[in-house]
């Protein structure tokens, strides 16, 4: 019987020595040069009796069962969780994280989005170069309103009068539509975006996405399986997805030495519930679990200062606003939502601002850009009682002088 598989390829630094030879390294160019060339994306159909044949493959890395991708549902801002920004003229998420006070504009820097596709036509985008894939088969756009959403709160341009993009400057943005409104997404349909993106030049990947286990294991159980085993089963594919997630962010990184500077931030998701009477936290949950991605919690305005947002997943490296973030929506519309999505756009933005700065300063590889926007998170205006694990590095700051 056969499956889909994604297989990830090394498509390593073609050299003439040995030693690289004995490790897999093809022969190509002459003795003292080296070319740069990455890594590959494939899906295959395959029998569980060609893996261990398919996997001596010199230049496999990986081979991980396709999995089925979700969007991270936001939740509807309720009249509690109202946050009133300072000015009325800037979202009150841009003014947290200092964007609004920051020299830099993310000029010259691409940005990647990953989610269910983009209104193109809407004001908030006008004058920005947008290079629109689908990968659902559903065509582009954006019929569900998420993807426009976090579109704008990276580099949308102001909406009436209001700031509601962090990196304003953004000149050119990929949106890659991977989560469908019939058919969601994939891991196969995730992984090869990601390819599409940096092979045209992203520097910051935006995902507001995470893995549907339940959805995986009822899908084997409707074939028969039962169920004990249907989660045995899919926790094995979820191993070897988060797995195949960090190969393919270590690659980028690698790459990123050599010629593309790029950097992969995805939302921790939205699965806690910290409101009494039996509060319950979850750990971040896929993509953004696997290591090399930047994972992103969500916060929120208490009285006192920030505070982690109840249904924010904990664990994560840094957090940014994702309570009553207001964006624009689909059909040239707006609209205040909440959400580890709503935050992760936050710190896409600000990933381009610190990309804008380092690139201007001679200084701009994908280890220095996670340094630095990790490094930039702050907790000095949490309330008293916050729990640092909620939070990470704490509320992402853009580069200032």
């Amino acid at each position: 019987m056969n499956a889909k598989y994604v297989v990830l390829r090394n498509n390593r630094l073609l050299t003439s020595d040995p030693f690289a030879r004995a490790f897999g390294m093809a022969e190509a160019t002459p003795a003292g040069t080296a070319v740069p060339s990455g890594f590959s994306i494939e899906v295959s159909d395959l029998r569980k009796k060609d893996l261990v044949a398919k996997n001596r493959e010199a230049d496999v890395e990986i081979i991980a069962p396709v999995m089925r991708m979700k969007l991270i549902e936001p939740h509807a801002t309720t009249n509690e969780e109202r946050v009133q920004a300072a000015s009325p003229n800037v979202a009150w998420g841009i003014e947290a994280i200092g964007a609004d006070t920051s020299p830099f504009t993310g000029e010259d820097i691409v940005v990647a989005v990953l989610d269910t596709g983009i209104d193109a036509g809407h004001p908030a985008f006008a004058g920005v170069q947008i290079i629109e894939k689908d990968f659902t088969g559903e065509g582009n756009g954006d019929q569900n309103g998420h993807g426009t959403h976090c579109a704008g709160t990276i580099f949308g341009r102001d909406i009436n009068g209001k700031r509601i993009g962090v990196a304003r400057g953004v000149k050119k943005a990929l949106i890659g539509k991977v989560l469908g409104e019939r058919g969601g997404g994939s891991t196969e349909g995730i992984c090869e975006a990601i390819q599409w993106a940096i092979q045209n030049g992203a520097n910051v990947i935006s995902m507001s996405l995470g893995m549907d286990f339940p959805g995986w294991v009822a899908q084997l159980k409707a074939g028969g399986i039962p169920e004990n085993v249907a989660v045995s089963m899919a926790l094995e594919d979820y191993r070897k997805n988060v797995m195949l997630f960090e190969r393919l962010a270590s690659f980028i990184k690698a790459n990123g030495a050599f010629s593309q500077t790029a950097l992969i931030v995805a939302a921790a998701g939205n699965e806690s519930g910290r409101r009494p009477p039996k509060p319950w936290e979850i750990s971040v949950s896929p993509p953004a679990v696997a290591d090399g991605i930047v994972s992103v919690g969500a916060l929120g305005v208490a009285a006192n200062g920030f505070a982690v947002a109840p249904f924010s997943n904990t664990g994560p490296n840094i957090s940014g606003p994702g309570v009553d973030v207001f964006s624009a929506w689909k059909n040239g519309d707006t609209k205040s939502l909440s959400g580890t999505s709503m935050a992760t756009p936050h710190i896409a933005g600000a990933a381009a601002l610190w990309a804008d700065k380092l690139k201007k300063a001679g200084n701009f590889t994908a280890v220095q850009l996670a340094a630095s926007l990790i490094g930039s998170g702050s907790t000095n205006k949490f309330i008293d009682e916050f729990d640092p694990t909620d939070v990470g590095a704490g509320m992402v700051q853009c580069p200032q002088d």
